[in-house]
This record gives C-alpha cells, sequence and structure tokens, in this order.
C-alpha cells in the first residue's frame, strides 16, 4: 500500500472516530435524584442509620443472633438467621422494632437493643463542602450543628475565597432552595450574627473571588 493512500485511510479512521465522540458527547445524563432529609428543623433531628456504621445488635437471651455488623453499601446487613435485613434510613429504634418482626419467625417474643458504632449516616444526611473551602469534603451532621461548626471542620476559607458570596443549597418540599450565608463576616470579622444553623444534607458551595 503506498503511503498516501495509508495516511489517506487513517485519516479517514480518525474523522470517524471523533465524529462518533463528538456525538456521544452532546448527550446529557439526567439531574441526579433530589433526596431530602427527614430533618426540616433542628428539633427534628434523629440520627438515621447508613452504609458504613457498625451496629451492635443484641437480642435479649439469644447470644448466638446477637453481633456486631457493619452496614453494606447497598444499605443491608447479613445476620445468622436471616440475609439483606434493609437498614439504612432507620433509627436504631426503628430497626430494633423491626428486626424483632423478623426474629419472631424464629424465635419466641424476641427484645432487640441498637446501637451504633462509627457514626457515617446516610449520604443524603451528610453535609458536603464545595468550592474555596481549607479542605472541601462531606462531614456528618451532629445536633444543633451551625455554620461555624462546619467551616472549623472544613478549615475555614481559602486566600481565594469570596467567603461573603457563598451559598447554601437546601432540599425542602421536593424543592432545592438556595440561601446566601456570609462567610467571611463570620470567621474573619467575628460577626455571630452570621453563624446560622445548618441541617443534615445542606450543601455550601464557596466560589472564588475575582479578584
Amino acid at each position: 500500500m503506498e503511503f498516501k493512500t495509508f495516511v489517506k485511510i487513517k485519516t479517514i479512521i480518525l474523522l470517524t472516530v471523533l465524529t462518533f465522540l463528538n456525538g456521544c458527547s452532546s448527550n446529557t445524563l439526567p439531574p441526579a435524584t433530589l433526596h431530602q432529609s427527614d430533618t426540616v428543623d433542628v428539633a427534628s433531628y434523629k440520627y438515621l442509620i447508613g452504609a458504613g456504621d457498625v451496629l451492635n445488635i443484641f437480642v435479649w437471651r439469644n447470644p448466638e443472633v446477637s453481633g456486631t455488623f457493619v452496614v453494606r453499601p447497598d444499605g443491608m446487613i447479613t445476620t445468622s438467621l436471616v440475609e439483606d435485613i434493609p437498614v439504612s434510613g432507620k433509627t436504631p429504634t426503628e430497626l430494633a422494632r423491626a428486626i424483632e418482626e423478623i426474629l419472631s419467625t424464629y424465635l419466641r417474643d424476641p427484645v432487640v437493643t441498637v446501637t451504633v458504632n462509627d457514626f457515617v449516616g446516610p449520604i443524603n444526611e451528610q453535609i458536603r463542602v464545595i468550592g474555596e473551602a481549607g479542605q472541601p469534603q462531606s462531614i456528618n451532621y451532629v445536633q444543633n450543628m451551625t455554620l461555624l461548626d462546619v467551616m472549623i471542620q472544613v478549615g475555614g476559607l481559602t486566600e481565594f475565597a469570596d467567603g461573603n458570596d457563598a451559598v447554601l443549597v437546601r432540599i425542602e418540599n421536593g424543592e432545592q432552595k438556595q440561601y446566601n450565608i456570609f462567610i467571611e463576616n463570620l470567621i474573619k470579622n467575628g460577626d455571630i450574627s452570621a453563624n446560622v444553623d445548618v441541617l443534615p444534607g445542606d450543601i455550601i458551595v464557596i466560589p472564588e473571588t475575582w479578584f
């Protein structure tokens, strides 16, 4: 095969591949599913079990079915009697009652207690901080947590942050709402009036300053 013919064929193949890739890149993914937290205000907060949590399940008078279990990424655990028990999104008390109902098939009047170690919680209950934070990350919500508590955990603002143009995104009644927050006033100027309550599932976006 002549060199010119080879180059021509190679060019045609390359253009075909690029055309295909360009066609693929024009497709867009649907937006992420909105997951609203069950916590609508500070007073209503209850800890919910999530993937990665370590559960201690104690069945009274039945040590053989008691034990410590890690919640799998699919939100389930497997016990010695029952496989694939869904646990994610339940409070420890709700899970205890659910396990009692399941075990009642095998045991007479089971009494179950559930405690949690190594708290992680469902991902939609975590607070996510992105942008010009010292250490952008997802953090576990703690009852009565405020914006100041969050900023301490993520290492404050970077030198390039526009903290007073930051926003807090929250899902309310199935809709995404956005609130202005003034982080620079809070942590650099000591303006405590800029400290606000945060809730599970909040997303804090900190933009970069333009100058």
